[in-house]
């Protein structure tokens, strides 16, 4: 009874204007909590399931408009409700992410239509903004301190100014100016210490130590584990996930595209990551959460000049620092056999580092940066000294994918994470992301 009273159930609304992070940052914050051992459910946007029926917001009159937004509201909350219910019911702790909420709407109609509707349906919008929800979460616009980032080729759906966005992203703001625990994350640092800002904001919240993982100096760190695997009782306590990643067929010379599988018991999420050339100076990756048939659908475009790769992911703490271990799997490229590496983001170095290392793990050396040990080039399938597709940069640098390099690479060399900022986002009158953002570093995932 005790154990199930100390259960954690946390709803986050997770929110921002145009381009602010918010689709990257709900999946980095449900890896996060996932990898903890957390039950983690994403409540979709309500009018992105709406929209996606036909509805064109735009050819509706007044009326309509107050009708399709009132229908939506009633949506968002048996929505919701389903969610909520299903954390409570959890014999997890649950996080459970709302990809926008309830006083999002009242930025996309006037004030007196939104007095009226909440008179009519006997909605308290105190009650449904200050206690329905544990925390909001503002993702603010790159329109607003990240310009250079808010518009590129990719989104050529994005109809909205640099000036309109800023307005779409005060009104998202001011929505929810009142509730106890509302938290605005600008873009004040670049793009990947933006969501590990968010990501801590929410760990701060709940009393969660997270060390020096999420702090701007922070950098991940990759070590070659020798085997045998030591007994799963020398591990502290853990969460083992099983991994599947695939290559995709690439336009560019230089893009990577890859499909990421991940999760325990059968049940899965989908991940899908192209690594980009630099843009503006920085190494972006883009993240989009999939469906299991999207997932399918995209699986046809695999790269047959990749293995797909199995792992077994466990994640566990020690020494107040959280590490993910990868065990590669069968079938894979003979290179992969026995191969197990270690991973942990910290501003630690030298003994300070080696200190906090788990003593139960046999680490024969750190391989931070070393191409040797990136995921894509593990992955090739011809022999490295016969490929002209091995990476010899993991981070964006002069020398780059598919390209050989005539330079030699100091291994003891320590990269550190190339910061990205987000991408623009197509938002509609109702405030309805439809495309992705740019995720964190550069990484294998």
């Amino acid at each position: 009874m005790d154990a199930i009273e100390e259960r954690k159930v946390y709803r986050l609304v997770l929110t921002g204007g145009p381009c602010g992070g918010k689709t990257t940052g709900q999946s980095r914050l449900c890896t996060f909590f996932e990898n903890l051992g957390w039950k983690v459910f994403r409540v979709p946007e309500t009018a992105t399931i709406l929209l996606s029926g036909g509805i064109k917001f735009a050819d509706l009159v007044a009326d309509e408009v107050y009708k399709f937004q009132e229908n939506l509201l009633r949506t968002m909350i048996q929505i919701e409700n389903t969610y909520f219910e299903l954390g409570r019911t959890s014999n997890k702790n649950c996080l459970i992410v709302c990809d926008r909420g309830f006083m999002d709407a009242s930025a996309y109609i006037s004030k007196e239509k939104w007095d009226r509707m909440m008179r009519s349906n006997n909605w308290n919008p105190v009650e449904l903004r200050d206690n329905r929800y544990n925390q909001i979460i503002h993702m603010v616009s790159a329109a607003n301190g990240a310009e250079e980032f808010y518009a590129t080729e990719e989104h050529s759906c994005r109809s909205e100014g640099v000036t309109l966005a800023r307005e779409l992203d005060y009104k998202a703001a001011s929505a929810w100016i009142g509730h106890p625990y509302f938290d605005v994350i600008d873009n004040s640092t670049d793009f990947e210490n933006k969501v590990n800002r968010m990501i801590e904001c929410v760990c701060q919240k709940l009393g969660i130590d997270i060390g020096d993982r999420l702090s701007i100096t922070s950098r991940k760190v990759k070590f070659l584990v020798s085997g045998p695997m030591p007994p799963d009782s020398s591990f502290p306590a853990y969460q083992d996930f099983e991994v599947v990643h695939h290559y995709l067929q690439c336009a560019g010379p230089r893009v990577q595209a890859r499909l990421r599988k991940r999760g325990q018991n059968g049940r899965w999420s989908y991940i899908h990551t192209i690594r980009r050339p630099q843009q503006h100076g920085q190494s972006i990756e883009v993240r989009t959460q999939l469906s299991h048939r999207d997932y399918l659908n995209m699986l046809t475009q695999q790269d047959d000049a990749h293995f797909t790769i199995f792992k077994k992911r466990r994640c566990f703490l020690v020494n107040n620092q959280y590490f993910q271990m990868d065990i590669y799997k069968e079938p894979s490229h003979p290179r992969c056999k026995g191969l197990i590496l270690l991973e942990t983001y910290t501003s630690l170095t030298g003994d300070k580092l080696k200190n906090i290392l788990p003593t139960f793990l046999n680490i024969a050396k750190e391989v931070t940066g070393q191409p040797d040990y990136s995921m894509f080039n593990l992955s090739l399938r011809e022999d490295w000294n016969n490929t002209k597709k091995f990476c010899y940069s993991l981070h964006g640098k002069t020398i780059c994918c598919h390209q050989k390099a005539d330079a030699t690479y100091n291994s003891n060399t320590t990269s550190t994470t190339t910061p990205t900022f987000a991408i623009a986002t197509a938002t509609t009158d109702t405030g309805v992301d439809k495309v992705n953002e740019i995720s964190n570093n550069a990484t294998d995932d």
